[in-house]
């Protein structure tokens, strides 16, 4: 099991250590709000990872929220696809006890080999609708889909990891000034995350969206030279066509994707199930006619860019404030 790393101050458990009748293996990760470890469970001997958050996180009534209904989400899921968290225990302080995952990350996955070939990554994708699917039904949002989230083992089956940021439909929404920088990842943010709109199963359709493109043509559809710049070409533009990038993408394909990355939510599919079941009869998919932009073609005129421009700036300078309130 790999994650990316990130420095804290925050002092943590080394190697040796014991938390309740859990032996401290290793550090796997640490973030700005909790270190993750591998660990052994004395008391059955199997691998587990073990998320304990920092001391600010849990002085903070927000982000302890967030991190019980991770645990809550993790332990309400029962699904091959989706990790596991374990419950019924007595703890001496706050901390999640989670399913031992084997195998690589997607990111360490599309970084190596940058383009996966077609049938793979439908494969991926399929196992990943099917996982969403459940999910949704229990009324999760996941709202940071990503490939540094997502764990594909030795065998090519996908687990989701990490629901720090998740929703649940019924839950409450956190308050303006106290929403975090982790509001989801600027590559694969839909753009109702980026107006600050709560999002529902169709955000996380577009983020899936943006997960397959990267997998078929080895680069994410907006790029910029800023998290902002990112985020405002997912406003203003549709994505370059992919069969532009990897000719072996079919009309179809080509078609479901962009379903998926449609920038008005109404326009994508509804369900993970919808994409899967086109995905999987490709030769019943009808392909619309488009204009150039998605084709890499001409652009709107200059007057048209400028008034879109305008509207986009809107809600990125609301959300660069909310994250500005949002670090003090």
């Amino acid at each position: 099991m790999t994650y990316a790393l990130m420095t804290t101050t925050e002092e943590i458990l080394e190697p040796g250590d014991r938390l309740d009748h859990y032996f401290i293996e290793s550090i796997v990760a640490r973030s700005g709000m909790s270190v993750l470890y591998k660990a052994t469970d004395m008391n059955s001997g199997r691998e587990v990872a073990v998320k304990v958050p920092h001391a600010e996180m849990e002085a903070d009534p927000v982000l302890h929220e967030r991190f019980e209904r991770e645990r809550e989400i993790g332990q309400e899921i029962d699904h091959p696809g989706v990790v596991k968290v374990f419950s019924g225990e007595e703890q001496s302080r706050v901390y999640m006890v989670m399913e031992w995952v084997p195998g690589r990350l997607l990111r360490s996955i599309l970084n190596r080999e940058r383009k996966l070939p077609i049938e793979r990554a439908i494969a991926l994708t399929l196992e990943i609708c099917d996982a969403m699917d459940t999910m949704h039904k229990h009324g999760v949002v996941h709202r940071d889909l990503k490939p540094e989230n997502l764990m594909v083992s030795e065998d090519d089956h996908v687990k989701l990891i990490d629901f720090g940021i998740a929703m649940k439909e019924d839950a409450r929404r956190l308050t303006f000034v106290n929403l975090s920088a982790t509001l989801g990842t600027p590559d694969y943010i839909s753009p109702e995350q980026v107006k600050g709109l709560r999002g529902d199963q169709r955000s996380d359709i577009y983020s899936l969206g943006v997960i397959l493109y990267e997998m078929l043509t080895g680069q994410v559809p907006f790029t910029g030279s800023n998290p902002f710049a990112v985020m405002n070409e997912r406003l203003l533009h549709d994505p370059p066509s992919p069969r532009m990038l990897n000719p072996e993408i079919s009309p179809a394909l080509e078609e479901i994707l962009y379903r998926a990355l449609a920038r008005d939510p109404r326009h994508r599919y509804a369900t993970a199930q919808e994409m899967a079941w086109e995905l999987e009869h490709p030769e019943l998919v009808g392909v619309d006619e488009r204009g150039a932009d998605k084709r890499g073609g001409q652009r709107p005129n200059r007057r048209k860019m400028l008034l879109y421009a305008g509207l986009a700036l809107i809600p990125l300078a609301l959300f660069g404030l909310m994250l500005a309130l949002a670090r003090h």
